[in-house]
């Protein structure tokens, strides 16, 4: 019987240093704009208030998507191209929920 030759692996290590260096490299890995948890909590908008924006994209499942200083919000029943007053109804660690005012 032949014997089956296993294949080699190949070990690679990168040393990229501190544990912020790693989270700072993934966090740009992605392309376009993102708010992380590293601004310590603050976000750029309140439960409660209103904004003035412009909504860019559709979500998944189908609210507007506007962006403050990065942060994402959901607008409900928005769509692209409007700019409408919302108001904010959650803020979670990533994105706030809004609906518009009518």
């Amino acid at each position: 019987m032949a014997s089956k030759q296993q294949p080699q692996i190949r070990k690679t290590s990168i040393h990229i240093g501190n544990k912020s260096s790693i989270y700072e490299l993934l966090m740009n890995y992605t392309s376009g704009t993102r708010y992380s948890t590293s601004n310590f909590g603050s976000k750029p908008v309140e439960t409660g208030k209103e904004y003035n924006v412009q909504i860019t994209e559709t979500s998944r499942r189908g609210d507007g998507i506007a962006k403050i200083q990065g942060f994402v919000i959901f607008v409900k029943d928005a769509r692209v191209g409007q700019d409408v007053k919302a108001k904010v109804t959650s803020v979670g660690e990533r994105f706030a929920t809004a609906e518009i005012v009518v």
